[in-house]
């Protein structure tokens, strides 16, 4: 979603208007869920997916289309052929909803740009005449969107995911660019800036300072995941224990069974429970027999895509 608004962003500057198609109910196997975006410009450009490809150059095509109208609702059925195209096992059913947002648009578009950037949770709503407004707090709280009495389109606009990596580390070298790739808003935290000088962490944030400290003036919310990787235990307690209280939504470090168990009885220490401690994935990284640090990095990556996927709502 950040991308893909920040694109917005830079075309309503330029352009008298853009198309915004937003999916807002799925049925079956659909491609994308609800709240996925696409962004298409007067000249045919476009960023985001609707449907993994399939039903994207329709949904294109009804956009420059929409000439007076400023709304439209879309319905498609994906057949099992285009959703094996798709990686899917059966096809399934989308509806879109389509706005032309005009450049009057533009500060609401800005400020939800702003909402991301500060973690600040707001929702952006559209209505059938093309404007766009926000809303604080908002009234949505059951998911990604929402559709009401008045037909009005609210998504919810929440903090980008976050992937704290605790140690500058080879593995951290591989993980930052897969997650970057997956959207995440990726910082690299070590205290020893020997670890940190001279070495490329493909344009992920690098915070040389003690996670405890950095975590004080950038709480962790629930859109965070903190992933240790030092072997250091003054380093990785240090975040360890903020984020046992915090809502992060993933928890890992790394060690071999015989360290995670020395690092719990260390953690327990501190009058956490069984159940608190379970949150802590360790061994960290699904088991794929990662035998090197990239590999390592992939089987992370994949532990905390499938917590996240596994907890969401939508």
């Amino acid at each position: 979603m950040f991308h893909t608004l920040k694109i917005a962003n830079e075309w309503l500057k330029t352009s008298d208007f853009i198309c915004l198609a937003v999916v807002t109910k799925t049925w079956g196997s659909a491609p994308r869920r609800k709240g996925s975006l696409m962004i298409i410009h007067p000249e045919g450009h476009f960023e985001g997916s609707v449907s993994g490809g399939c039903v994207e150059g329709s949904v294109i095509s009804e956009a420059l289309t929409l000439d007076r109208a400023n709304h439209k609702k879309l319905t498609y059925a994906v057949s099992n052929d285009e959703a094996w195209e798709v990686g899917l096992a059966c096809g399934g059913e989308i509806e879109i909803q389509l706005f032309k947002i005009s450049s009057d648009n533009l500060p609401i578009v800005e400020a939800s740009l702003r909402a991301i950037e500060t973690r600040t949770v707001i929702e952006l709503i559209l209505d059938k005449k093309g404007n766009a407004h926000q809303a604080l707090p908002p009234s949505n709280s059951e998911g990604q969107i929402l559709i009401d009495a008045d037909n009005n389109t609210k998504l919810l606009i929440a903090p980008r995911n976050r992937m704290l990596i605790i140690g500058a580390v080879h593995i951290a070298q591989h993980l930052a660019p897969i997650a970057i790739a997956c959207d995440y808003e990726v910082i690299i935290i070590d205290p020893r800036a020997s670890f940190t000088e001279n070495r490329n962490f493909s344009g992920a944030t690098i915070i040389n300072d003690w996670p405890d400290e950095y975590v004080k003036a950038s709480p962790i919310d629930q859109a965070t995941a903190i992933v240790t990787l030092t072997h250091d235990p003054k380093i990785d307690d240090a975040i360890l224990r903020p984020a046992l209280i915090s809502k992060a939504f993933y928890i890992g470090a790394l060690g071999s069974k015989k360290t995670h168990a020395s690092r719990l009885d260390r953690i327990k220490g501190f009058g956490f429970s069984p159940h608190a401690l379970a949150r802590i994935n360790g061994p960290i990284g699904l088991n794929i027999g990662a035998a090197n640090p990239a590999e390592i990095a992939v089987s992370i990556m994949a532990e905390v895509t499938d917590t996240l996927r596994t907890n969401s709502a939508v």
